[in-house]
């Protein structure tokens, strides 16, 4: 596969401390699915909290959805730099304070550093924002 096809069909899925942890993980099920989609999955710490609580899921059966899984605390990740190659970035759902910290450029963990690096390569962008509980 050439570098702009592969870059073409890689996404990053984000889950935030929000509830509807379930949209974060049907979306991972959905793009398992399509061939040649590679997925690289980014949870917050309140995240894995609520894929628990709201999907009594654990940890690793959560992550075996992606490809890849990297640590929100990582913010030296591929993934948070320009010159990872994606098509974009989806978290869903998008808790108000991530919201927040990527409205006003606050790169203190890998999703809203992640975030920042799509807008900043003019990439897809897609926040699902809830509330939490």
């Amino acid at each position: 596969m050439s570098a702009a096809l592969s870059a073409s069909r890689r996404i990053i899925v984000a889950i935030s401390g929000a509830s509807g942890a379930v949209y974060g993980v049907r979306l991972l099920q959905v793009l398992r699915a399509l061939p040649g989609v590679e997925t690289h999955l980014i949870v917050s710490d309140a995240g894995w909290r609520n894929l628990q609580h709201e999907q009594g899921m654990a940890c690793s059966t959560a992550g075996a959805l992606a490809d890849h899984v990297h640590d929100v605390r990582n913010v030296g990740a591929t993934v948070a730099s320009g010159s990872f190659r994606c098509s974009g970035m989806v978290v869903a759902p998008c808790s108000m304070r991530t919201l927040a910290a990527v409205a006003h450029g606050l790169s203190d963990n890998l999703i809203t550093r992640s975030a920042d690096v799509m807008l900043k390569e003019r990439r897809r962008l897609v926040l699902m924002v809830r509330e939490s509980p």
